[in-house]
C-alpha cells in the first residue's frame, strides 16, 4: 500500500488516543481546583470529572462539577487550564512504528488537525510529532473554524507544502463526518482507521463521506 510516498494523517484518535488527552486535561483542572479548595482531593475531583464526562459528554463537565461541589470558580478559567495544559499522552504503538518507518524510508508525511490551536500544538509537541513529520497543518491557524475540515483549505495547504499533488497522497483519518469527503473530492486516496476506543469509531455515513478503505491498525499501511 505504501507505493505512494505521501501520507497525510489526522491526529486525534488516529495517531494517539484523544481520551488520554481528555483525562490529562481533567487532571490539570482537578489540580487547579485543589489549589483554591485544598480540602478537596485531586483524585476525587478527577474521578468526578471523568464520571460526568462519561455520563453527559464533554460539553458541561466543568459546569456540573462546579455545581455539585458548589465551587466559586469561573468556568472560563477551567476551560483555559484544560486548553493550555501540557498533556501527558503518547503515540499509539502502530503510529510510532509507521512514522519512524516512513522517515527511515524517506517517505513524506503530513498531519492535518482541527481544534483550538494551543491545544493541538501542545499535543503535537508532547507526542514529538514536530520531529517526525514533514508538514503539520493546524487548521485553526489558517483563520479559525471556517478552515476546519471538511474545508478543502488545510488539505490544499498540506499538499502544497509537501510539494506534491492530491492524486499522489493518501489521507488517513478516523472521522467520516469530516475527514474524507473533501480529500476524495480533491483526488486523494482515503483510509479510515478504526480503533478500539474513540468518539467516532461506530459512526457510519453515506458512501461519499466514507473512506475508500478501512483498516484496524496503521501497520496495514505496510
Amino acid at each position: 500500500m505504501m507505493n505512494n510516498k505521501n501520507l497525510i494523517f489526522d491526529l486525534d484518535d488516529t495517531l494517539y488516543s484523544e481520551h488520554d488527552y481528555v483525562r490529562s486535561g481533567f487532571w490539570s483542572v482537578a489540580e487547579t481546583i485543589k489549589s483554591t479548595y485544598p480540602y478537596i482531593e485531586s483524585v476525587q475531583l478527577f474521578n468526578d470529572l471523568v464520571r460526568v464526562w462519561k455520563t453527559y459528554g464533554r460539553g458541561r463537565v466543568f459546569n456540573v462539577v462546579c455545581e455539585n461541589y458548589r465551587l466559586d470558580i469561573e468556568i472560563n478559567t477551567l476551560i483555559e487550564t484544560y486548553r493550555n495544559h501540557k498533556p501527558t499522552i503518547q503515540l499509539y504503538a502502530d503510529a510510532k512504528e509507521i512514522l519512524h518507518l516512513l522517515k527511515k524510508r524517506n517517505y513524506k508525511a503530513g498531519i492535518i488537525t482541527d481544534g483550538n490551536s494551543n491545544m493541538q500544538w501542545n499535543k503535537i509537541r508532547a507526542l514529538g510529532l514536530d520531529h517526525l513529520v514533514d508538514v503539520i497543518t493546524v487548521s485553526d491557524d489558517l483563520g479559525g473554524e471556517n478552515f476546519w475540515k471538511p474545508s478543502t483549505t488545510p488539505y490544499k495547504r498540506t499538499i502544497q507544502a509537501l510539494n506534491t499533488s492530491a492524486d499522489k497522497c493518501i489521507y488517513v483519518g478516523d472521522n467520516p463526518r469530516k475527514d474524507f469527503i473533501s480529500a476524495r473530492k480533491l483526488g486523494m486516496k482515503t483510509i479510515r482507521i478504526i480503533r478500539p476506543n474513540g468518539d467516532h469509531m461506530k459512526v457510519k455515513l453515506a458512501r461519499e463521506y466514507e473512506a475508500d478503505k478501512t483498516i484496524f491498525s496503521l501497520k496495514e499501511l505496510l
